[in-house]
């Protein structure tokens, strides 16, 4: 099923980008000509297949440098006027000082330098418009944006202006100037449609004059003077024959409720007519660089050399190893993806899918939309598809056994998915609990490797690697061909940093681990010194600064600060927990005749503590209040939970298959969803099917393929950790039963997979290398194979060639 929702959604994108949409591969028609409102507030203006970029005044001083933007018109170009001034620098007025400042030209600069000016010209006939019309400057000096906008005056006083056939005669002389124009007279020159008037809301002598009917005459004579029609595959959107933007989507936004007077529309409207101008001028004018979340009339960057060769080593890595082993002829296409060695195949991929969904035009991309119902849906039917698919065992597994932490991890991804698809991180009553999932999995990761080293005590080197590669495998992948920052990525750093910080917690002075005071000392002692280095700004500065001159590597220190401090404790939490159900464990206090009642008491605490939590976190004010308090809170509603979960027998016997799966491949649903479920970086979503009413089958479309690709990548990359590290693979210790230690029901797989060796000539094609060195004398040779066969070695060549291909990256400004 998922590889038939590929295959669909490669058909429809081909068909659309190179049938429907071949005469605007930019969107720049779209953004122009198509859209709808997404809310019933009409609030939110959504152009049609592409993302609007929501611009300050510095954004746009980088587009226009020491350029104007000039509007010349009457009252309706005004307005627009005003706003797009306003959304320059918040400081400029909305609109005139007073009525008598109404019929004049204005001049505004705005605290970046830019020049904003309105000339007072209804009739389009002044001298200032056949200068401007004509081209009459130098390039240094003509205007950036050019916005011209008339029509209603030539209807309001038909009788002095010569009515429609004054107005038609002075449309053709000054489209013809500037079509003769010796130079062009602006960077961009927009004609403005003629404002579409709501009838009943007119006053007396404007209804009179000013009829809808006149109006379309108009807009029909302007749409074909600008955009003549063309021939075989004609489309709205093709190349204009004389140089001039036609918005027609202008009118196509207006509705009767946005006006009060029937002629001019509320400041909502106007302002996101204001930002199509801008999307329109800028877009492609702005650095390029991460979030690529501006998708109207955008071109994407084409790839550096050292980036293309990259790209070039990643989609053809995975197809190298695998028919370099396999014939083609003896199997069909379906499996080639079906069998263990194929998981370099399975990464490049999904690597070169991910890469054309969120680097390329190939697809559409739209902005997230929050709709409370969907929401509801979403997270009713996830629940009800939960309980549908649980699975009781016929014995007690244990206290957060295998499969019941693979279903905790399963239903919070979930919710964080849902989260993010409908942008609902400015709804403070669902980010708050979004913030203790992500703090669980921290919980879970302090708990799982605590517990781990107190029962196995395994500090050696393979089991570091083992965790760190198949953690950052798939994270690193994408850094470098996607051109993101790893930090980006914050989740898998973010637990990559907490284990190494465990780890050198428990490592230290390892052999003392027995003793539960010196773990609880150790572990009080590692919270403190890293509390102390987090709190100390210059101390993350300096290692980000070395990190840039030594690697080239760019890190924002802030916001590595606020991520990790956001949750600075909960990790710990975990750890001290693993202590305290080591030591349950080891006393084997449930078989205590009081335990019972013990049980029934925290069962009550718990419940207690999960009301609290929720009724604290929504009587905050903002979401940035309970961040404040985030740290000190969040292990209240998570221990509350696990107590809860694994409160009877019934309880920890059962679990629900559809969140275990999606438990199994969390790591690869988080990070891949910032491109082929969401969009644009994770700022908008992605849309396979061209249409914004089409959202729903898109949906459904777009998460069978992200859920069969991440499950296929989360087995893909067990398998290549495991080959990198030379071994079968390994379980990543996340829960612990009360079950014997070598139950592997107590633990959480590390590296997907059954655990089965991979086949030799696989595991043969690493040592290819080697091959290349039959000059080198025989013992050096065989000194640099076992260097090369080590984990060690082969760890040591990674981040070499990292290193290397991180001094000759060139970086986006």
């Amino acid at each position: 099923m998922g590889l038939s929702a590929i295959i669909l959604g490669i058909a429809v994108g081909l068909f659309r980008f190179l049938v429907l949409d071949w005469t605007d591969p930019l969107h720049c028609g779209a953004l122009l000509n198509r859209g709808s409102w997404l809310d019933k507030e009409k609030f939110t203006w959504q152009p049609d297949g592409c993302m609007l970029h929501d611009y300050r005044p510095r954004d746009v001083q980088n587009c226009i440098g020491p350029k104007q933007i000039v509007f010349i018109g009457d009252s309706t170009t005004r307005v627009l006027f005003y706003q797009t001034a306003h959304m320059l620098d918040s400081k400029l007025p909305t609109g005139p000082p007073n009525d008598n400042r109404k019929h004049v030209d204005v001049n505004l600069t705005t605290s970046y330098g830019a020049d904003v000016s309105f000339i007072w010209d209804p009739y389009l006939n002044s001298s200032q418009i056949h200068q401007l019309s004509s081209g009459d400057h130098a390039a240094t000096s003509r205007p950036a944006l050019l916005v011209i906008g008339s029509g209603l005056w030539y209807l309001r006083y038909a009788n002095a202006s010569g009515g429609l056939r004054a107005w038609e005669t002075n449309m053709e002389r000054i489209l013809n100037n500037i079509t003769k124009s010796k130079s062009r007279i602006a960077d961009s020159v927009v004609f403005l449609p003629v404002e579409q008037v709501v009838g009943t809301k007119l006053s007396h002598e404007r209804a009179a004059t000013m009829r809808s009917s006149d109006i379309d005459a108009m807009n029909s004579d302007l749409l074909h003077r600008i955009n003549p029609p063309a021939g075989f595959m004609s489309s709205e959107s093709s190349r204009p024959s004389i140089p001039v933007a036609f918005p027609q989507v202008f009118n196509r936004m207006l509705d009767g409720s946005m006006t009060e007077d029937g002629l001019h529309y509320n400041a909502n409207t106007v302002r996101a007519q204001a930002s199509i101008l801008l999307n329109m001028r800028c877009n492609n004018f702005l650095p390029k660089s991460f979030p690529l979340s501006k998708t109207c009339c955008f071109q994407y960057p084409s790839p550096s050399f050292i980036h293309t060769i990259v790209l070039l080593v990643a989609f053809a890595w995975g197809p190298y190893l695998y028919f370099s082993l396999h014939s083609i002829g003896d199997q069909g296409f379906l499996t080639w993806f079906s069998k263990e060695e194929a998981a370099p195949l399975v990464l490049s991929v999904a690597i070169a899918f991910i890469y054309v969904a969120d680097r390329s035009g190939f697809w559409l991309k739209e902005h997230k939309h929050f709709d409370p119902l969907a929401f509801g849906f979403f997270c009713c039917t996830s629940l009800l598809v939960g309980f549908a698919t649980v699975k009781r065992s016929d014995k007690d597994l244990g206290f957060l056994n295998r499969d019941q932490t693979d279903e905790w991890k399963g239903w919070m991804q979930i919710a964080i998915l849902i989260y993010h698809y409908l942008g609902a991180s400015k709804i403070s009553g669902i980010y708050n609990p979004i913030r203790v999932l992500v703090a669980a999995y921290l919980f879970m990761t302090g708990f799982g490797h605590t517990t781990y080293y107190l029962r196995k005590a395994d500090f050696g080197f393979l089991r570091v690697a083992q965790v760190l590669i198949r953690l950052n495998l798939l994270t690193l992948l994408l850094a470098y061909t996607m051109d993101i920052d790893y930090l980006s990525y914050y989740f898998a750093p973010l637990v990559s940093m907490w284990y190494l910080v465990i780890y050198l917690t428990m490592a230290t002075a390892s052999r003392y681990n027995e003793r539960t005071l010196f773990v609880l000392f150790k572990i009080v002692v590692s919270a403190t010194l890293f509390t102390m280095f987090m709190r100390e700004e210059k101390i993350l500065k300096f290692l980000f600064g070395l990190l840039e001159r030594l690697c080239n590597i760019h890190w924002s220190a802030r916001e590595w600060d606020f991520r990790v401090s956001l949750d600075m404790w909960i990790v710990y939490a975990g750890m001290l927990f693993a202590l305290v159900i080591n030591k349950f464990h080891a006393f084997r206090l449930s078989d205590d005749r009081r335990w019972p009642i013990i049980v029934k008491m925290m069962t009550g605490l718990s419940v207690v503590a999960l009301i609290w939590f929720f009724a604290f976190e929504i009587s905050q004010e903002s979401k940035f209040t309970y961040n404040a308090w985030h740290p000190y809170i969040s292990f209240i509603p998570i221990l509350a939970f696990v107590a809860l979960r694994n409160a009877t027998g019934i309880l920890r016997s059962a679990h629900s298959r559809a969140f275990a799966f999606v438990g199994k491949c969390s790591l690869e649903t988080f990070i891949m969803q910032y491109h082929i479920w969401l969009a644009g970086d994770t700022k908008g979503i992605l849309l396979i099917i061209p249409g914004t009413r089409w959202r729903p089958i898109n949906f459904i479309l777009t998460t069978v393929i992200f859920i069969y690709l991440s499950d296929r990548v989360a087995q893909a990359t067990g398998y290549v950790t495991s080959q990198i590290c030379g071994g079968q693979p390994k379980m990543l210790p996340s829960s612990v039963s009360n079950q014997s230690r070598n139950d592997t029901s107590s633990r959480v797989e590390l590296l997907s997979g059954d655990g089965l060796e991979t086949p030799k000539e696989f595991n043969s094609s690493f040592d290819g290398p080697q091959k290349l060195f039959h000059f080198i004398p025989p013992q050096v040779r065989l000194m640099l194979q076992k260097f090369y066969q080590s984990v060690e070695g082969r760890v040591f060549l990674i981040i070499l060639l990292m290193w290397l291909v991180n001094l000759a990256w060139t970086h986006k400004n």
